[in-house]
């Protein structure tokens, strides 16, 4: 990462990322984008017992809509799922224990979801870690990679079949500002070569999230997907994984409900659904994806070569023996 593009990006960042730059765009956002209700669709959430992910969950049953959390913890989940039904006073909030960084076992959950479950209108993918030493997976795959690009590709690949029998489907990915610093690195998925550095694994990731989003919106048409920066958010994760910059920015940083905004308004409102797919967006605004004069724009064989690994990698994990099928 050049010192140009990690000083531009941090300007930018202190300028748009935080409270004060989400307080700034939201004074041209519609109130009437997210005044709408969703009964009758159905939402799963990655993450969603905690930070953004438990936002957008409450927000969404708020809204009339069926709930599906996605969670490793179970009992924070039910903790959390018992809140969003009181507040919202909907019941339809179901749990499901699924670590993403365990490959085979969100293939299965993804598969045994499609048998049980007549539609999904709207996957979003919120999700992630950031891990600062090197660990694999059962199927020997560095765990960032693991959860925030593997688990990512196999869930939403499976889903895709259920996303498309039903009405307005939507994806939504959750990825971070940071993979501005990233160029899309194709030789080096498992973070093998070199000093680990879990911020950059993880930026590396993210920057792989708008790769394969915009990659979907190519290859499904019929299926609207979006991948959005929350901006510089609160959350236990990001005081956990960076508690550095949690302290710094202390006050600065923007609360999960401002966090979750754009979230919701890609997959509740109509106004998002007139975008074109395939988009990054920031405080709902499509954005670029590379910095000014940055070196981080990929080749079209570069993308295809990314995505044919991320194929052969999926084939192996689904060649795997089976465990069981619990959703």
């Amino acid at each position: 990462m050049s010192l140009y593009r990690n000083t531009i990006w941090f300007l930018n960042g202190i300028h748009h990322y935080t409270r004060k730059g989400y307080e700034a765009a939201s004074q041209n956002f519609d109130p009437q984008d997210l005044d709408v209700s969703v009964v009758g669709r159905s939402f799963m959430i990655t993450g969603a017992n905690s930070g953004i992910g438990k936002a957008t969950a409450l927000a969404i049953a708020k809204k009339g809509g069926r709930v599906h959390m996605v969670c490793r913890n179970k009992e924070k989940a039910e903790e959390v799922k018992r809140g969003i039904v009181i507040e919202s006073a909907n019941t339809e909030v179901y749990v499901h224990i699924v670590d993403l960084s365990e490959s085979r076992k969100v293939w299965e959950f993804a598969e045994s979801f499609k048998k049980l479950y007549p539609s999904l209108n709207v996957l979003i993918n919120n999700a992630g870690c950031m891990i600062h030493k090197r660990e694999v997976n059962a199927e020997a795959l560095e765990k960032n990679f693991a959860t925030n690009t593997m688990g990512l590709y196999l869930l939403t690949e499976s889903l895709i079949p259920l996303l498309q029998k039903s009405r307005q489907p939507r994806v939504i990915t959750v990825s971070s500002g940071g993979m501005l610093v990233q160029k899309l690195q194709i030789d080096d998925l498992q973070s093998e070569k070199g000093y680990f550095d879990g911020l950059m694994v993880y930026a590396q990731n993210k920057r792989q999230q708008v790769v394969l989003t915009e990659q979907w919106a190519r290859e499904y048409p019929d299926v609207h997907f979006s991948v959005m920066h929350p901006g510089w958010v609160d959350t236990p994760a990001v005081s956990t994984s960076m508690p550095q910059f949690h302290s710094m920015m202390g006050q600065r940083l923007r609360s999960p409900e401002q966090g979750a905004d754009t979230v919701i308004w890609l997959a509740v409102s109509k106004a998002a659904g007139t975008t074109d797919s395939g988009k990054f967006f920031q405080d709902r605004k499509a954005v670029p994806t590379h910095l000014p004069l940055a070196w981080t724009r990929s080749s079209t064989v570069e993308v295809l070569t990314f995505i044919s690994q991320l194929e052969m990698l999926a084939k192996a994990v689904q060649s795997k023996p089976g465990t069981s099928k619990v959703v």
